[in-house]
């Protein structure tokens, strides 16, 4: 059982709002305990992403950032070809957008719509064929020379429902088996789909469908190791356990790994509100997965990749970037940033920032929550922006 209460409180002199939860367990005993926990809700004011803005962006030594593209509506999943084709989705419009920078230049020239679903979100090339996703739906199509499509065909048409994460992506493992992100129906609770709160793993043409790990909340970001080929996702903790709880999760995923979700999060904490079904918080531990890293709560991490290109410096192989939406569920907003995550023989040592800046005027504002992350055929990172719609490029020029 849950009791709660919201009242309105004054952050930095804009409206917000508290919210105070108590929540209901049953132990082994059967005696009941209680957690009140409080959260905020704050979302800084949307701010035009100037040229001016840009241009002070926080990035390491050598690096700069410039405007890819602009004027997108709310770009979202990223997508690039050996050619240089730029595939973009657009959740709000349900649309795929094709950018190409004909001249070299560092900056699209040429955009073209090229498909529309409703609700389209996830999309993976593989093998001259591109694969999107909405939320219950995976197309396929093939890609013609000039960059447009051919016909959309169903390969899977029954994925759960989306409820609270409708949101799918997509990507194709060093096996050759596509992966799909589904995540929970809800902030937390026990649901009655299986693949929810999972990764599932399907041969390209969409059949012989399982589970690959579970007890996922909702992973959007995830990507293989090029060394180990080991696969690592980001997992988004659990809304409303406070401003500092729940951490996100970086996790190694395995195959047939439960990873706690809604019952344990972090290094074995019990969510209160939630008990395991048939056993005690204890029991389940034995049965979960813990992150090998986590990150300021509530950063909302929506794409992680590893870098691959040769345009950074050698020090960024096989290190990792994630781009972090930005907190709503808190007083003080975190995330709004690109982050890099060093790994040391194959193992994630610490995170770090990478692109910062996009918090103003004493973080009651923000011109960017990032989205989508592609490393581009010059080895540059692209950035999508929902919030601005617009492509950052984040390119090396050298220096010290």
């Amino acid at each position: 059982m849950k009791t709660t209460t919201f009242r309105p409180v004054y952050v930095h002199g804009l409206a917000a709002l508290l919210y105070t939860s108590t929540a209901f367990a049953q132990v082994e005993d059967g005696k009941p305990i209680s957690a009140t926990v409080e959260g905020h809700v704050f979302k800084p004011a949307r701010v035009d992403a100037t040229d001016e803005r840009v241009n002070q962006l926080k990035v390491p030594a050598g690096f700069e950032v410039t405007k890819f593209a602009e004027g997108l509506n709310k770009p979202r999943m990223i997508s690039v070809t050996d050619t240089g084709l730029v595939y973009i989705t657009d959740r709000d419009e349900g649309t795929v957008t094709l950018l190409r920078d004909t001249d070299s230049d560092g900056k699209a020239d040429d955009r073209q719509q090229v498909a529309q679903k409703d609700q389209l979100h996830g999309i993976a090339i593989n093998d001259h064929q591109i694969y999107l996703a909405t939320v219950n739906k995976i197309f396929v199509a093939d890609l013609k020379k000039d960059g447009t499509l051919g016909e959309l065909k169903p390969i899977i048409t029954d994925l759960p429902d989306g409820g609270q994460h409708g949101n799918r992506t997509l990507k194709f493992g060093p096996d050759g088996q596509l992966y799909i992100s589904i995540g929970s129906t809800c902030n937390a609770c026990a649901e009655t789909n299986e693949e929810n709160a999972t990764i599932l793993k399907a041969k390209p043409d969409g059949s012989s469908r399982t589970i690959f790990a579970k007890g996922l909340r909702n992973t959007l970001g995830f990507d293989w190791h090029p060394e180990t080929g080991q696969m690592w996702g980001m997992d988004h903790g659990i809304d409303w356990l406070g401003d500092e709880e729940q951490r996100e999760e970086l996790n190694m995923l395995e195959s047939g790994a439960d990873y706690g979700w809604p019952y344990i999060y972090g290094e074995g904490k019990e969510n209160p509100a939630d008990q395991p079904p048939k056993m005690s918080y204890e029991a389940y531990k034995q049965k979960t997965k813990y992150p090998v890293l986590t990150y300021e709560a509530h950063s909302a991490g929506l794409d992680m990749i590893f870098y691959r290109g040769e345009q950074f410096p050698k020090e960024y192989q096989g290190d990792a970037f994630v781009a972090m939406h930005g907190s709503w569920n808190r007083q003080n907003p975190v995330g709004y940033k690109v982050v890099r995550i060093r790994y040391e023989n194959g193992q994630p040592k610490q995170f770090e920032d990478f692109v910062s800046g996009f918090l103003l005027e004493d973080e009651k504002a923000q011109f960017g929550r990032v989205v989508g992350l592609a490393t581009y055929t010059d080895g540059s990172l692209l950035v999508t922006d929902d919030s601005n719609g617009v492509v950052y490029r984040v390119a090396y020029v050298g220096g010290s």
